[in-house]
């Protein structure tokens, strides 16, 4: 991978990472329509460290109050009632199921689940999923109606995030929506959520970077800072419009993406599990 694809896959990881349209769908589409090889799992996953990072830096008194206040709870009785305690087990309870599935579904999630075809079709349906939530919950919880039951349901959302296509804040957001949170809610568990799992897979991914893997170490680099840079930027404005605006602009996207890709796809301009029709050769 040269330092030029890297910078153009960091700067789409970055855009895309917050937004409810697949970050790992729009690697492996952006890749294909370029003529590129498929960037891999190990990239996209050490990539995502990048936008964690941001998510870090601009929660950074939130995580710091959960991480304290856990922390000492385990001590002080007192303190295990307070939302901050309560959202350190939160997370740790909704993160054990995306860590139990990634590690069985390995194989696929670097193989079988990146076909285009797949994709695809998981922008449209997790897409219009993701608009119906929207438009036809009621949405009044706010952070402090979380629990256990609802942290695990969480969880099990982001598990599809697994797969290209889905979008990790798609499904874990269209899942806060579905058990009645309100959109900005949703979303900050839902980044609050990511950062263990996402953090977790990243450094695991490590090990396989270089080797057979199409990006190598510098590459891997600056795709990672870069997606840290632009992430910032992202998630900053994401959560100014959800607070005013539905998620339907998004959904509209997923879906003509979506189309766009299948019809790429059966006219041979893409294929399936490669990159652009050229690239991949007869």
């Amino acid at each position: 991978m040269s330092l030029f694809e890297a910078v153009i896959l960091g700067l789409i990881q970055g855009l895309t990472e917050f937004l409810p349209i697949s970050s790992s769908g729009h690697l492996r589409v952006s890749a294909a329509l370029f003529g590129w090889e498929d960037p891999g799992a190990a990239f996209t996953a050490v990539s995502q460290i990048g936008t964690e990072l941001a998510v870090l830096v601009y929660f950074r008194r939130r995580v710091w109050g959960i991480l304290s206040v856990w922390t000492r709870s385990l001590f002080v009785r007192e303190l295990r009632r307070t939302l901050d305690a309560r959202m350190g087990w939160y997370v740790i309870v909704g993160t054990i199921p995306i860590g139990v599935t990634g590690l069985l579904l390995e194989e696929q999630i670097d193989h079988a689940f990146r076909d285009l075809r797949l994709v695809a079709l998981n922008l449209i349906i997790f897409g219009v999923f993701l608009g119906a939530a929207d438009r036809y919950t009621r949405k009044r919880r706010e952070l402090n109606d979380l629990n256990v039951q609802r942290g695990v349901i969480y969880g099990m959302f982001q598990t599809l995030a697994l797969v290209p296509g889905v979008s990790r804040s798609g499904a874990t957001v269209t899942g806060g929506m579905l058990l009645g949170f309100r959109r900005k809610d949703a979303a900050e568990y839902a980044f609050l959520l990511a950062m263990p799992a996402v953090f977790a897979s990243g450094f695991y991914k490590l090990f396989d970077i270089g080797g057979d893997e199409y990006a190598g170490w510098g590459a891997t680099f600056v795709g990672t800072l870069v997606a840290l840079v632009v992430g910032y930027a992202v998630i900053a404005w994401f959560m100014r419009f959800i607070s005013t605006h539905s998620f339907m602009p998004f959904v509209y996207y997923r879906i003509a993406l979506g189309i766009l890709v299948l019809v790429l796809v059966s006219f041979g301009v893409l294929t399936p599990l490669g990159g652009g029709a050229e690239a991949a050769g007869p």
